[in-house]
Formats: structure tokens, C-alpha cells, sequence
């Protein structure tokens, strides 16, 4: 066979399969996916919580704080469950069905010793308690925390350096 009448032969070939690949339908295009639901904004960091209930605690040597002023605040009855995160050095607790946690029959909050260790908290230290009802959230801060915000607070308002470490 010559190379001329091979490559004719080649080029028929590619015809050929060209007639088989049927030509498509016109199809008319598919509707748009609907758009999922944004989440409600949150309220920014900066604007003010109107109902925020304090209180100041000591853990005793098992990590419970006594806290019966803000559980009442929160409608948080004994036995009521409870989740507990830390974040950002701040444990939030929140009420939870399958909460690992719960209120104590004496009104006592229960601070995890893991917990408690992330976020610097030993026996007996201070800590600051805030409810935010409206959020169904109890925060606590360490006193390192407090002391450090307080450090740098005071050296804005007061000019100088801040002595917190």
C-alpha cells in the first residue's frame, strides 16, 4: 500500500467515526440551585450586651464554683446539662441535651480539670463569672485574663506601659 492511499484510507477512517458520535439534543439548562440560608448575623464583639449578670468565684479543690446567682439568671436548675469549650483562654458554657456536664444539686458550676488547665486556673484562684442570658452562655474568665485587660486598660487611660504579663 502506498502512503498516498494510506493516508486517504486514515482520513476516511476519521470521517467514518465522526458519523457515528450522534449529533446532541438540544436540552434546556437545568434551573439554579437554590440558595442556602444565611445564618442570622451575631452581634458584633463591640456593641453592648445589655443583660450580663457577674459574679466572682473561687474554684474549690474539685473545680466547682459556686455559682447559684447566674444559674438562676440562666433558668440552669441542678441537673440541668451542660457543654463546656475553651476558647481564646475563656471557658464557655453553655446548656446543652448531650452536655457531658451538669449543674450541681448545690448550685455549683463544674469546671473540668482539663479545662481549668488550658486556661491557667488553679484552686482557689479567682475567676470572674459572666452570664449572658439573652445568649444562654456563661463565660468564665481567669484572673490572669481580667488582670491582664485591666493592665492594659489602665495604661491607655492612665498613659505608660502596661506591667501585666
Amino acid at each position: 500500500m502506498t502512503a498516498a492511499r494510506q493516508l486517504s484510507r486514515r482520513r476516511s477512517d476519521e470521517q467514518l467515526i465522526g458519523a457515528v458520535i450522534p449529533t446532541p439534543l438540544p436540552r434546556p439548562a437545568p434551573p439554579p440551585a437554590p440558595m442556602p440560608a444565611l445564618p442570622a448575623a451575631s452581634p458584633s464583639a463591640r456593641e453592648p450586651v445589655d443583660d450580663l449578670v457577674f459574679d466572682v468565684a473561687r474554684p474549690d479543690a474539685d473545680g466547682r464554683v459556686a455559682a447559684r446567682a447566674l444559674l438562676r439568671a440562666l433558668g440552669w436548675p441542678a441537673g440541668h446539662r451542660l457543654h463546656i469549650d475553651v476558647t481564646d483562654g475563656l471557658l464557655l458554657v453553655t446548656a446543652r441535651p448531650d452536655g457531658k456536664h451538669s449543674v450541681g444539686a448545690r448550685g455549683a458550676l463544674p469546671l473540668p480539670a482539663a479545662a481549668r488547665q488550658m486556661c491557667g486556673i488553679n484552686s482557689h484562684q479567682v475567676v470572674l463569672l459572666a452570664a449572658i442570658p439573652a445568649r444562654d452562655l456563661l463565660v468564665v474568665h481567669p484572673s490572669n485574663t481580667i488582670t491582664r485587660l485591666l493592665a492594659d486598660l489602665h495604661a491607655t487611660v492612665l498613659g505608660g506601659p502596661s506591667h501585666a504579663g
